[in-house]
């Protein structure tokens, strides 16, 4: 399988640069599996495509301010940008600059760093951060940026909507994702509730985004792509009351393709009745046999991307580039903050 079958041309146009206020104004492009249409619809009009006991599935996982811009003790300037924690206070990281093990890097004269280890698959690199007495998390709030997409631009626009980079639901106790999980950012208060009242169950995992979502695909064959893993966490509770709602023959819909990876790996699983703490790389591609998610609601993906890889095998190929044809003449508004699909 070709990564050239996942290519399309976008005009710059329609990559959206801020989110639609209020958010759930984005547009939504329905496609119906079963039928091959297509309808234009409001994002606040989700409801009348769920019914009641449909389960819908939000990665509850909060942007970290992963971007942190230090120096080197020669005064060359290093951005490092957090992937994962390792271990306490050592982080796997990308570093824009050459460097050496031992190199000490000072993001702020209370907050210095040292690089550790070699470079892991070549380019990720582990970093020791030194707090003191103030706490990590602490020190990264005060210190560090919220990474936007490169398509996001110029950098005073990004400012004004790093706010806005977060979903409604994201959990303070739930923080590590270096991404948004952006299927999330079209929901507001009202239409959660809304969704609640007709009779909705909500159901909330954790996926930290990080570089295997949105790491870019360098194969041409595009089996030969390694996803790299993502933490997750799934309570026992959760996962009793998904098993529960299959069984009875219940609509699973996942908001997003963390949720999508995150369900079906869980559908994998041996002890279907345990919590799940751990890593997970689940690459999903056409060919794929979904086990557990019914529908999704997603955005439009950036070209040869494993998240368009991943809702190709869940459409048809075939179906999804008549969508995304579709999508651009009908000039919806692409990538992060851009407009909502659902498919059903």
């Amino acid at each position: 399988m070709k990564l050239s079958e996942f290519d399309y041309n976008l005009p710059r146009e329609l990559i959206a640069q801020e989110p639609t206020t209020p958010r759930d104004n984005s547009r939504l492009f329905v496609i119906g599996r079963e039928t091959s249409e297509f309808e234009h619809r409001r994002f606040y009009d989700l409801g009348d495509y769920l019914r009641a006991g449909d389960v819908l599935v939000l990665n509850n996982s909060r942007v970290i301010p992963a971007r942190l811009l230090g120096r080197k003790k020669t005064g060359g300037h290093v951005e490092v940008f957090l992937l994962r924690e390792i271990e306490s206070g050592v982080w796997e990281a990308l570093l824009n600059r050459k460097v050496i093990i031992g190199d000490q890097i000072s993001i702020a004269d209370d907050f210095p760093a040292e690089v550790v280890k070699l470079p892991i698959e070549g380019q990720k690199w582990l970093v020791r951060f030194t707090c003191g007495d103030r706490k990590f998390d602490e020190l990264l709030e005060r210190y560090g940026q919220t990474p936007l997409p490169p398509y996001i631009s110029p950098e005073e626009e990004a400012e004004k909507v790093k706010k806005q980079y977060q979903t409604i639901y994201a959990n303070p106790d739930k923080k590590g994702s270096v991404a948004a999980p952006t299927a999330g950012l079209h929901f507001t208060e009202e239409l959660m509730e809304k969704l609640r009242t007709k009779g909705v169950q909500l159901e909330y995992i954790t996926l930290h985004v990080g570089l295997g979502t949105f790491e870019p695909v360098r194969t041409d064959n595009i089996k030969e792509h390694q996803m790299h893993a993502e933490y997750v966490e799934v309570e026992r509770e959760t996962v009793k009351r998904l098993q529960q709602a299959k069984q009875e023959g219940r609509r699973i819909v996942a908001v997003g393709t963390t949720s999508v990876r995150t369900l079906e790996f869980l559908a994998g699983r041996e002890d279907q009745g345990a919590e799940f703490r751990d890593w997970v790389n689940l690459f999903i591609y056409p060919g794929y046999e979904f086990q557990s998610v019914d529908g999704i609601i997603t955005n439009f993906h950036l070209p040869k991307s494993t998240l368009l890889m991943l809702v190709s095998a869940f459409v048809g190929q075939e179906l999804i580039k008549k969508a995304y044809q579709e999508a651009i003449a009908q000039e919806y508004r692409f990538y992060s903050f851009g407009d909502g699909m659902l498919i059903l």
